[in-house]
């Protein structure tokens, strides 16, 4: 009999021990869930921001389109095909590239003579110029072959408008005494060559921290065949020709 009833209260004593143990396990795994929750409805919420994310990545950057290059979309081009009779759209002419040239005499001597003028190329085109060197030795002009003589921009596309626009509008009309630009100055094959005295007609110059004056050479590069398109298509854009 004694041996029953000690067997009977070490089971009472086991099953209290496991009924205390059940409510802890019970309490420590309702953190645990009420966490996975909170970690699945984060999921959720990034799984739905996610798409909004992406639509705004792969949403289209806005064009930067300049005024010229527009008005030759809209009215130019129809008014040259008006007064040429072309007979598609696609031989009406444009412009190609413009390329602008400074000679800078005095690097051969002074080397800080080039650095400025690289400097004020680039100011006023908003691109890096490329440095000129001489072709061929000439000993009058104390010049050896391969030294470097001036720099140079070719522009295209934007910055080919941009430009365009700012010197026709802008810088030309600066010029003192200015009655127009030549009508004689193209090349045969639809292409224009202007000279420019000064540096300083352009906005992007300051006075005061210009060494030297200095001119440069501007080449308008069109598609047309002749002469007489090249002029009608500069003079829709708004040269100002001398008449």
């Amino acid at each position: 009999m004694a041996e029953e009833k000690e067997v009977k209260t070490t089971a009472k004593k086991a099953a209290t021990k496991t009924t205390a143990k059940k409510p802890a396990a019970k309490k420590a795994a309702a953190p645990k869930a009420a966490k996975e929750v909170e970690v699945k409805e984060a999921v959720k919420e990034v799984k739905k921001a996610a798409p909004k994310k992406a639509a705004k990545k792969a949403a289209p950057k806005a064009q930067i389109v300049n005024r010229l290059a527009k008005r030759y979309k809209e009215e130019v081009v129809a008014e040259l095909v008006k007064k040429f009779n072309y007979s598609s759209v696609m031989n009406v002419p444009a412009l190609e590239k413009v390329v602008i040239n400074i000679g800078v005499g005095d690097a051969t001597v002074n080397a800080k003579a080039l650095e400025d003028a690289v400097r004020e190329l680039a100011d006023i085109t908003g691109q890096a110029p490329v440095v000129t060197k001489a072709k061929k030795s000439i000993a009058s002009f104390k010049l050896r072959e391969g030294q470097s003589i001036g720099c140079k921009v070719t522009l295209r596309g934007v910055r080919m408008y941009d430009f365009i626009d700012k010197l026709f509008s802008i810088a030309l009309p600066r010029v003192r005494d200015f009655r127009g630009v030549s009508k004689n100055a193209f090349d045969g094959r639809g292409n224009y060559t202007l000279g420019v005295k000064e540096q300083l007609i352009f906005p992007e110059i300051n006075y005061d921290k210009v060494s030297k004056i200095r001119g440069m050479d501007i080449v308008i590069v069109t598609t047309a065949k002749t002469d007489a398109e090249a002029y009608a298509l500069l003079e829709q854009l708004g040269m100002p020709f001398h008449k």
